[in-house]
Order: C-alpha cells, then sequence, then structure tokens
C-alpha cells in the first residue's frame, strides 16, 4: 500500500467516530516567510496535500489550512538582503517590515510586508504543485482575538508551562519566566520584551538589549491581548492545535524526537490547554546535493528556483515518490534531474500496463490534478532529449520518432517539447560537463596529437560510416566496439578520441547514437581530418 494511503487508513481509524457523526477533519501545516523558501519546505506542503487527496477519496471531508506564518520576528537578515537597511528591524514581526526589493537591496518593494513579498512566491509554487490549501496569517489570528484565551491560559499556568519544558526537554526557565512576548508600545519589537508580572487583565514589561537585537529599555503595562502580544514557539504550537482545531499535522523528524518541539507541544496542549494533540506525521527532510537548508541564510535552492527546473507534474513527483521515512536527496548540479524523469516515465509504465501497485499508484497520484496527464502517451528519455537540443541541424521529433519506431501524434509532441524547454533550462543553469557538448566548427588543436594506433582506428570508422547509406545508431555502436577491440586501444583512449575530435573534450552522449545523428557530411569530413 502506498505511504499515503497507510496515513489515511491511520487517520480513518483514529477518527472514526468523528468520521460518522460527519464533522471535517482539520489538516494543518504552516511555514515561517523569513526570507526565500526553499524547496525543503515543500515536501510538509506535498505530504499534508496528498493525505487530504487520499482521505477525500475515501469520502472523509476535510480541510487543509496552510498558516503563513507572519508574525514571528525576523531574528537573521538574509544574506541577499541589505543588512544596513534591515539591521533596525531585527525583533520586529516579519508583517510589520517592508517589503523587500531584491534588485536593489532596498526597503519599499511592492508587497504588503516583508512576509508577503516571500509568501507571494512560495504560494505560487504550491499552486504549480496542484495543492491549494487555505490560507490565513497568523497575524490575523492575534489581532482578531483568536488566540486570546489560549494567551490568558498560558499565562495562568506559567507554572506548569516552566515544569513541563523543564520535565519534557530538560529547558530549565526561571520562575521569573513567562510563556509571552509582548509587541513593544515604543519600539514595535516583539523580541526585546520581557514579561515582569501579570494581573489577570495586563502584564508588566520591559524592552530590553539581547544577544541579537535591541531594545529601547522603556517599561510598560499593556493587555496582552489581540495582537499586542504572541506565544513563545513550542507553547504557541500548542496554542494553534486548539485555535485551529487542528485533526491531523505532521513535522520535521527533528521536531518528533524524544524531548523535541513537538514532545513539549504535545504535553502542553494536553497539561495546559486540555486538548489531545493531533495525528502526527514526521517526516524526513529534502535535501539538495546531502545539504539540509535555511530560508535567512540563503542556504540551498529556493522552492522557485527548483519548481523552475521542472514541469509541475515532476515537481509534484519529486515531493511524494518517496516514502516519508526516507530523505528525498536531489543535486540539480548532478544527474538528479534526468533521474527524476526516468523514475516518473517508469511510473506511467507501470500505470498505462494496468498494474495494481504502489508504482502505479504513485502515477496516479501525480497526475490526478490534471486527468489529461494520465492518458497515455510518448515520454522521450530526458537525457536524450538535453543532448539532442544541443544539436541544432537535428530535428528531434523525427528523430525520436527513428529511435522509437513510433509516428508521434500531437500529445506526443507536446511531451517532447516540454522536455526539451526543461532540458534547455538545465543545461544552462546546473547541468553538469558530462550533459553538456558543443559541436567543435573546427579540428581541436588536441586532435592532432592522436597516436598512430589511434588514427588508424579512426579511419577503420571512417571506411564504415562510408559504406552505409545511412547510419543506425545501435548498429554503429557495435560496430564501433568492433573497431575497437581490432585496435588494441583501450576504451578511454578510442572513444577518447572519437569525442575529442568532435567536442574537444574527452567524453559525451553514447558514441554510435551521437555519430549516428550528426550531419554525414560533417562527420565524413571530421574523421578524415582527425585520421590524418
Amino acid at each position: 500500500m502506498f505511504w499515503a494511503d497507510k496515513i489515511a487508513e491511520k487517520i480513518a481509524l483514529q477518527y472514526k467516530d468523528k468520521i460518522a457523526d460527519g464533522k471535517k477533519l482539520i489538516i494543518r501545516d504552516e511555514k515561517t516567510m523569513s526570507g526565500r523558501v526553499h524547496i525543503g519546505s515543500m515536501r510538509g506542503v506535498a505530504i499534508h496535500g496528498i493525505v487530504s487527496e487520499a482521505l477525500k477519496e475515501r469520502g472523509i471531508e476535510n480541510e487543509f489550512f496552510f498558516e503563513i506564518n507572519d508574525f514571528d520576528a525576523m531574528d537573521g537578515i538574509p544574506v541577499y538582503l541589505d543588512r544596513e537597511t534591515y539591521e533596525p528591524y531585527m525583533g520586529v514581526s516579519l508583517c510589520d517590515i517592508p517589503s523587500p526589493d531584491l534588485t536593489t537591496g532596498q526597503a519599499g518593494g511592492t508587497a504588503k510586508n516583508f512576509a508577503e513579498y516571500f509568501a507571494e512566491e512560495f504560494l505560487g509554487v504550491i499552486k504549480e504543485a496542484g495543492f491549494a490549501p487555505t490560507y490565513y496569517r497568523s497575524s490575523e489570528k492575534y489581532r482578531s482575538g483568536a488566540y486570546n484565551d489560549m494567551i490568558k491560559t498560558a499565562l495562568d499556568r506559567a507554572e506548569l508551562i516552566r515544569t513541563i519544558y523543564k520535565e519534557t526537554s530538560g529547558s530549565v526557565k526561571g520562575e521569573d519566566w513567562w510563556p509571552l512576548n509582548v509587541r513593544c508600545e515604543k519600539c514595535g519589537k516583539i523580541s526585546t520584551t520581557r514579561v515582569l508580572s501579570w494581573d489577570g487583565s495586563e502584564v508588566e514589561y520591559e524592552c530590553r538589549d539581547i544577544e541579537w537585537a535591541k531594545g529601547c529599555g522603556i517599561r510598560g503595562r499593556i493587555s496582552p491581548l489581540n495582537g499586542n502580544a504572541k506565544l513563545p514557539w513550542k507553547v504557541e504550537w500548542a496554542a494553534k492545535f486548539s485555535v485551529i482545531d487542528v485533526d491531523i499535522e505532521g513535522g520535521g523528524k527533528d521536531h518528533s524526537t524524544r524531548g523535541g518541539s513537538r514532545d513539549v507541544a504535545n504535553h502542553i496542549s494536553r497539561e495546559v490547554f486540555g486538548r489531545k494533540p493531533p495525528f502526527d506525521i514526521p517526516y524526513e527532510f529534502f535535501l539538495i546535493g546531502g545539504k539540509k537548508m535555511s530560508s535567512s541564510k540563503g542556504q540551498g535552492s529556493s522552492a522557485r528556483e527548483f519548481a523552475d527546473l521542472l514541469p509541475p507534474q515532476l515537481l509534484r513527483y519529486s515531493l511524494l515518490y518517496k516514502d516519508i521515512n526516507q530523505q528525498i536527496n536531489v543535486d540539480p548540479e548532478g544527474d538528479a534531474i534526468p533521474l527524476l524523469f526516468d523514475g516518473y516515465d517508469r511510473a506511467a509504465g507501470a500505470f498505462w500496463s494496468g498494474k495494481d501497485d504502489d508504482v502505479a499508484r504513485l502515477f496516479k497520484l501525480v497526475n490526478q490534478t490534471d486527468p489529461k496527464l494520465l492518458e497515455k502517451r510518448a515520454l522521450p528519455r530526458f537525457s536524450t532529449v538535453a543532448y539532442l537540443v544541443q544539436m541544432p541541424h537535428i530535428d528531434i521529433v523525427a528523430e525520436f520518432e527513428k529511435l522509437e519506431g513510433l509516428s508521434y501524434g500531437e500529445r506526443d509532441r507536446e511531451e517532447l517539447e516540454e522536455r526539451a524547454k526543461y532540458a534547455r533550462i538545465w543545461l544552462d543553469t546546473y547541468a553538469p560537463e558530462d550533459f553538456k557538448f558543443e559541436i567543435k566548427e573546427t579540428l581541436p588543436a588536441e586532435a592532432k596529437n592522436f597516436t598512430p594506433e589511434q588514427k588508424a582506428a579512426l579511419k577503420k570508422v571512417l571506411e564504415y560510416v562510408k559504406s552505409q547509406a545511412a547510419l543506425d545508431g545501435q548498429e554503429l555502436h557495435t560496430e564501433l566496439h568492433e573497431i575497437r577491440k581490432a585496435s588494441g586501444l583501450e576504451a578511454a583512449q578510442f572513444f577518447g578520441a572519437l569525442y575529442l575530435c568532435i567536442l574537444g573534450k574527452q567524453s559525451g552522449p553514447k558514441a554510435g547514437w551521437f555519430l549516428s545523428v550528426l550531419d554525414r557530411n560533417f562527420l565524413e569530413t571530421r574523421l578524415e581530418e582527425a585520421a590524418s
């Protein structure tokens, strides 16, 4: 059974009474908009989104909520923004910081605020991946009073919360620590304030310097309600379970360890707010080149950059093809992009052949947002497309029709055109040198240093080429290996000479196929020059 179906089955069992009563299940995920959102954050969106879809297939009504967390404070300045411009906003809620303009590094962009600027880009990627959650902003919830009861309860039970921190995670909070940060009435910062007391209606606070942000030094009293304050992260997470009435919410595996943030939030939810925590879905990370990424530090590929490398169905495939207990590790600078296309094509083959397995199920889930993609069509291999688009004299459609023995229809041509488009994008951005080549207009200088044995072997290749009315890639491939064996040359010496005289480097596409699609006059002339 596919991993999303297993999760949906467990949820259906856990909430069978609520489902029987006709009540809607609530699924929730979130992202703090502290900078460009990395592709890793899309895994949570995809997991919650596909579980929502799997539940709906079972007739279980549910709604997937996604929080744009814009009420957290800026605690780091993204490396791609001007530090001097944003230093004064350290400690201020993201929704209260001017929108950046990434082309100038200055404040004052067109978005409503800092968080919205980065949210717009990320929400676009979510839509392209085929997910449509219901969005809400954390600032709106606080300012509407949705957190008021949770804030009062947390302050009334501050001693219990301190005990939970200590017993669950080993974090010791002093008796003067209160689970709240007030928005300073003078400087507007929310990270630099420390609550001093709570009388049941107002808190007394002071605004002081912390390690990474400067306070203004005032002391004051204020109601902590209606957006005047926010709860610290782990307490807030527990409060969100109640405020949104969450039934299902997962998180990265680092949060779900014993003593981790989810463990603390679960205890606070039960013991402080009196609510059973939602069904958890702990999942592994989405890595780029083996590295976890940071939005504010600018590390790793952003969701937008990664999405630009793939058509929407492949983006969705890349997020769903591995079990939640497995890391997804994609390195666009290696062969990961061609391999993603190969995996998608295998899933298509399983689905179109009528198989009833996890691979076929994956293909259905990946493409069900666009039924046209479930229809059978030619899927030209991406790595071959990437080679052919670098050969302007080639009619790509005609070449694939010959390679596959097919006559391409309209849908087949559309698929090929789409893959050619993304192959060019990948070649222009991340593709390794092994996939790139440029046919040299003249014989490279290095080819003039071939040994007599290499020249003799190239002459044999030329003789074979001239003897054929038309070149077949597979037949030429076989003949090249026979010529190489007869020459006594090592494979690297023989094939290296073939590639070097045409590409100026000692590696390239599969030799037989590659030579067979070159212009015939060019190929014969170049081999003759190299063999002389």
